[in-house]
């Protein structure tokens, strides 16, 4: 029990402190699943965000989710997935339970002033740690860059890089590396 315990406690630290969700969350998780506790080691960690992206749901459960999975299968899976979501949980339920009181306040209004460019560096620190441990060289730099521009200003969807991604690894892995091999 104690194991869960400690699963659980990592996730609702997590899932507490950070504000901004999602690729804010990211590198805490990295900080306390790889750096800290050991969990997982880097190369996994970044397969499990691509994983976590190309999966519906917020990127911090899913992450969550695949972390736990591999500690412990579905109880494991569980703990780190209810530490995730529940500090969200009770944060959304008291703000619910006071909206009224608080929505006009401006101290309220100038408190999420100024979290919002914490929440942008922390997004920024994520994308600078990813793309240092992504093993991109050359070119491949390009890709990122070419999808984010293509989805801001084309609006392409981001679902279709996604799939096109998803059948170009393998058809690498599996035609043109396997050939080459």
């Amino acid at each position: 029990m104690k194991k869960y315990l400690e699963m659980f406690s990592v996730f609702f630290k997590i899932g507490a402190f950070t504000i901004g969700g999602g690729y804010a969350m990211v590198p805490l998780i990295e900080a306390e699943v790889v750096d800290k506790k050991k969990w997982i080691e880097k190369d996994e960690f970044i397969d499990t965000l691509a994983l976590a992206q190309a999966s519906p749901g917020p990127i911090a459960v899913n992450t969550a989710v695949f972390v736990g999975f591999k500690m412990d299968r579905y109880k494991g899976a569980f703990f780190t997935t209810l530490g995730s979501i529940l500090p969200s949980f009770l944060i959304i339920l008291a703000i619910a339970m006071f909206f009224r009181q608080l929505k006009d306040m401006e101290a309220v209004e100038n408190a999420f002033k100024a979290i919002r460019p914490a929440v942008v560096a922390l997004i920024a620190v994520s994308v600078i740690s990813l793309s240092k441990n992504s093993r991109l060289k050359g070119i491949g730099y390009l890709i990122p860059i070419v999808v984010a521009l293509a989805v801001k200003y084309l609006k392409i969807t981001p679902i279709l890089f996604i799939i096109l991604a998803a059948i170009g690894g393998n058809i690498y892995v599996n035609v043109i590396k396997k050939g080459g091999a």
